[in-house]
């Protein structure tokens, strides 16, 4: 056991440390699994649908800070929801076949989303999962899998209309998300792929939450046909642990969902620790965020449980989270293709440190010192655990003994004066007689790299936060939309798209209208009648002018062609599934500006 004293410069802080203790990074022994990836899930549901209503260059900026490498979070997966137009927590989002003779590619946004992820890196890994499906799919039962053949061409189609209409190549497809998985269906979903020449698109299942989040790896080594189907076992929030028939199937682990955590600095901290546990405890080799951007009303379910914040397309506000930053620290010097040291594990003082190496001789040390009650994710529970500052050395063994040096980049979260440091770098760490010894405090998270792309990008800071305008106007006569809602209006149950009606002599040609007429087949609890929202959830009673507040809804309605926000008590148009929004009323102390009943849903 070697033993020193050193200084170590953090920042402007010099400390001293003693008593350190030893770790070795050695690949002579061999390596562990390969790393897949760091990503983000736009969907389960409509978490992104604000996103695309803000002006550039603020929608662009945001989705840099996201995708584009060495520069923000440099993401390297995104998977997305199959729209299936049902409520999947924060909202519906429509899918591309509402009906069986359907078909319609560039509704919503998350063709949109994909495109500007793989325009600013080639390289990202796209991932689709259904979470539900058009009424169709069940043949009037809430059960996708009686008739597999018409569920995997249903979801083969969303794959090839990613390529064909868009040029998207998926790479990983999922079953049913958090759903019981059901064997015939993923032979059929397997068989259907391979029929139309996508032999590379790999299953991962089951996308389980406890407590089967990792069954599905005990039922595959009891049935080989399941094994040989399955390529990546996926859980949902498995708290850094997995389970022993998940490694003896072999199998890529993934956390193909996890955070969902309230993005402050405290979420910060879950982030991270969760990055570097995920493998250390569960050997998972890919974490994906829920959600990606928190781009929803803040105060539908799970507000602000994103990596960053775009809420305000209206203001063009929007705020780069801490979780963008500790992202950075694992994916701005790495990438999918690498692979871990078998030399990972927890430190002696509490905190975690991996080591990766692309076996070209380049090596990514990321250490996380995060404490119990600064990084506490909301779900599963966090056992509690001590974390003190420490002295670490790491000896560089096998084909690390020649780096001479190593970049290092540093986050601080200080929770006492609240004055944090993102990604910070410091002076290179020079590596001498195969060893470097650095001074850790608790709450830090470093990386030690060969790596020099690496940079905190910045833009110009956005807009300051308003509120949603008191006075928003819509006559939705938009003929060739870019997207199929409306701005900011947010589904809740059902899908409104933009209409024209030709059958209205009068001033309401371009209307929305309610477009699902069939129950889906749901994932989350769905109301019976549509329902989609807009604007400030601290809205009161009000009328634009004071001498208009005895009107009636009615008469007051007659008198506008626009939107503002509003309320029908009832059924509209029922023939044609349609309603010209064009008056406005905020209603007593409902929560939100309310769009509903356009229709009833059986």
């Amino acid at each position: 056991m070697y033993s020193s004293v050193v200084v170590v410069y953090t920042a402007a802080l010099c400390v001293c440390f003693t008593d350190g203790d030893d770790y070795i990074l050695d690949d002579k022994l061999g390596l562990g699994r390969t790393f897949d990836g760091i990503g983000g899930l736009s969907g389960g549901g409509a978490t992104s649908r604000l996103l695309v209503n803000y002006a550039e260059p603020y929608r662009s900026q945001i989705l840099d800070y996201l995708f584009k490498p060495n520069f923000g979070a440099s993401l390297h997966i995104l998977k997305v929801e199959i729209g299936g137009d049902a409520q999947t927590t924060d909202g519906t989002e429509p899918s591309h076949m509402h009906y069986e003779n359907d078909e319609n590619y560039f509704r919503g946004y998350e063709w949109w989303l994909m495109k500007e992820a793989k325009k600013r890196n080639p390289n990202i890994t796209l991932i689709g999962l259904p979470w539900a499906f058009p009424g169709w799919i069940g043949h009037e039962k809430s059960w996708p899998y009686d008739f597999p053949d018409v569920t995997a061409k249903y979801v083969v189609s969303w794959i090839v209309g990613a390529k064909q209409y868009h040029d998207l190549d998926i790479h990983y497809i999922g079953i049913w998300n958090e759903k019981k998985y059901d064997l015939n269906y993923i032979k059929v979903l397997r068989d259907t792929l391979d029929r139309v020449g996508f032999s590379h698109i790999a299953i991962i299942a089951a996308d389980g939450y406890k407590p089967d989040d990792w069954q599905i790896a005990s039922d595959m080594l009891a049935e080989p046909l399941l094994f040989d189907l399955i390529d990546v076992i996926g859980a949902h929030y498995p708290g850094t642990e997995t389970v022993m028939d998940a490694l003896k199937t072999g199998k890529a682990l993934w956390a193909s969902e996890d955070f969902s955590t309230y993005n402050d600095d405290v979420g910060g901290g879950c982030w991270a620790r969760l990055l570097n546990q995920n493998y250390v405890n569960g050997r998972m080799t890919a974490t994906i965020s829920w959600n990606l951007l928190a781009s929803y009303y803040e105060k539908l379910p799970f507000g602000r449980d994103g990596l960053m914040t775009a809420q305000e397309p209206w203001s063009g506000n929007y705020v780069v989270e801490s979780p963008i930053w500790t992202t950075a620290h694992t994916t701005q010097f790495t990438q999918p293709g690498w692979s871990y040291l078998q030399t990972v594990g927890h430190l002696k003082s509490g905190g975690s440190y991996v080591a990766l190496t692309d076996r070209r001789g380049n090596l990514t040390v990321v250490i996380e010192t995060m404490t119990h009650n600064d990084s506490v994710c909301i779900r599963p529970p966090l056992p509690p655990y001590d974390v003190t500052p420490c002295n670490v050395t790491f000896y560089l063994k096998g084909s690390f003994a020649s780096i001479s040096q190593l970049q290092v980049w540093r986050t601080k979260f200080d929770f006492k004066t609240n004055k944090h440091v993102f990604l910070q770098k410091l002076d290179s760490v020079k590596v001498s007689d195969g060893f470097f010894t650095l001074g850790l405090d608790v709450d830090e998270v470093y990386t030690l790299s060969t790596i020099t792309t690496a940079q905190k990008g910045t833009h110009p800071d956005p807009p300051p936060s308003a509120p949603f305008p008191k006075l928003y106007e819509d006559d939705f006569n938009v003929r060739n939309p870019s997207f199929t809602e409306a701005p900011h209006f947010a589904d809740q149950t059902g899908v409104f798209e933009y209409f024209k009606n030709l059958t209205d002599p009068g001033p309401h040609v371009y209307t929305l209208r309610q477009v699902v007429t069939q129950r889906p087949v749901t994932w989350a609890t769905d109301a019976n009648q549509a329902i989609s929202i807009i604007g400030d959830y601290s809205c009161v009673g009000f009328f634009p002018r004071k001498e208009e507040k005895l009107l009636t809804l009615h008469h007051y309605c007659s008198k506008r062609n626009h939107l503002h926000a509003l309320f029908y008590p009832r059924l509209v148009s029922a023939k044609h599934r349609c309603i010209p929004l064009h008056c406005l009323v905020c209603v007593g102390k409902s929560p939100v500006y309310v769009l509903t009943i356009l229709g009833v849903l059986v």
